[in-house]
């Protein structure tokens, strides 16, 4: 039983992967940015948001913390961002938001699995959400301009394709 777990977790990761070379990236729509709150008071932009989360401390103190940090940075970051709109100032408003959704990821991992495994998890977690972010803005800042993103990585992926191809061969021949 646990090999054929392996291989599927394994072939699952290789359809990912193969996924992920294969299909281009969505492009950010320039009208994404025409939600933002626009009104103005006495020359004031406004902000109208209003979270209101109950605080449960049990024992789940470096998640919660790590997880209002985040929403309070929120309220810095999509100010930032509403201010003037545009894809440079949208890292600022998803960071934030990122390190809140990783935290409670790992708030949940410490409810339901382990407290110790959760805790442990939190800064990974954490991590993969920043490094996902950056990532995102340094791929569309290359996809804003078609021709730059096409030169820069066609070659790549043609080399991870035949990478794959060849290591999907050699699977068959075992």
């Amino acid at each position: 039983m646990r090999k054929r777990s392996v291989w599927a977790w394994g072939i699952a990761i290789v359809c990912f992967i193969v996924l992920m070379i294969v299909t281009p990236a969505i492009p950010q729509s320039q009208e994404y940015h025409n939600f933002a709150d626009q009104r103005k008071f006495l020359g004031l932009v406004l902000c109208h948001h209003g979270n209101y989360f109950k605080l449960s401390l049990q024992g789940e103190l470096w998640g919660w913390t790590c997880f209002y940090i985040g929403v309070a940075a929120v309220a810095f970051g999509s100010a930032y961002y509403h201010l003037k709109p545009n894809d440079a100032r949208l890292v600022w408003d998803r960071l934030p938001m990122t390190v809140a959704f990783t935290s409670i990821i790992g708030i949940f991992i410490i409810e339901r699995i382990d407290e110790r495994k959760g805790t442990v998890s939190l800064i990974p977690l954490i991590l993969a959400g920043v490094v996902s972010i950056m990532y995102w803005s340094a791929i569309c800042t290359v996809l804003s301009h078609p021709t730059h993103g096409y030169f820069a990585t066609s070659d790549v992926h043609t080399f991870h394709l035949l990478a794959v191809g060849c290591r999907i061969l050699s699977f068959s021949e075992d």
